[in-house]
């Protein structure tokens, strides 16, 4: 079955007004962007019918698309304002990338599967999201050339918040992320302000590994 543009803009905006507002996602610049974007461009052709449903999908190579209501929670608590520069760890799809680049001046991701990095800058070439500047590399180090970073975001579980990354933001900076096991995580706000860093829980999530040198092993 063939779903034209029409369709996905309602899906859109299914989506935001059955699975975001009822949880409690309320940021206006959030739940713009997770109604312009098309997450449906972002999986394979054969999952496009199922890109706005309640649910993470795979995208190959062990990775997943995260549920749309993760994407906007991990979104909205890094209050974005518009003038930011977003670090982000684990482009996978790049639909989270794409999210936040609706939002702020410049997104920096790095991912660590060539494959998956290649499609996801066909995509936004598609779209004409040029404020997306991306990389090949061990995201648990960050990218240290073009630090600081208002805000960073982790799309991947790890044992521990990378000491690189914390030294990456700015002050004031916000970084959420998943931290725990391999099977569980809680996703975690730090927030830098004056020189104090603290880090409170926002909810419990399960994301694929971190892998890398701050993160597990692969």
């Amino acid at each position: 079955m063939s779903f034209s543009s029409s369709s996905f803009a309602i899906q859109r905006q299914r989506m935001v007004k059955e699975q975001l507002v009822p949880r409690r996602i309320d940021d206006p610049a959030t739940l713009e962007a997770m109604g312009t974007v098309p997450r449906h461009r972002f999986v394979e052709d054969a999952m496009q019918s199922r890109a706005y449903g309640d649910h993470p999908l795979p995208i190959g190579s062990g990775q997943t698309i995260s549920q749309p209501y993760i994407v906007a929670l991990m979104t909205q608590a890094m209050q974005i304002k518009g003038t930011e520069r977003v670090l982000e760890i684990g482009t996978g799809s790049g639909y989270q990338a794409a999210i936040l680049s609706r939002m702020c001046e410049r997104v920096y991701t790095i991912e660590r599967i060539d494959g998956l990095l290649g499609k996801a800058r066909r995509v936004f070439d598609q779209l004409h999201y040029y404020n997306i500047s991306s990389r090949i590399d061990d995201g648990t180090t960050g990218w240290k050339d073009e630090a600081p970073f208002d805000a960073i975001l982790v799309t991947a579980g790890g044992p521990e918040i990378p000491q690189p990354l914390v030294e990456q933001l700015a002050d004031p900076g916000r970084m959420v992320i998943p931290v725990g096991d391999r099977e569980v995580q809680n996703l975690q706000l730090l927030e830098k302000n004056e020189g104090e860093v603290t880090v409170q829980t926002i909810e419990h999530v399960r994301f694929v590994n971190l892998v890398g040198r701050h993160g597990w092993d692969d």
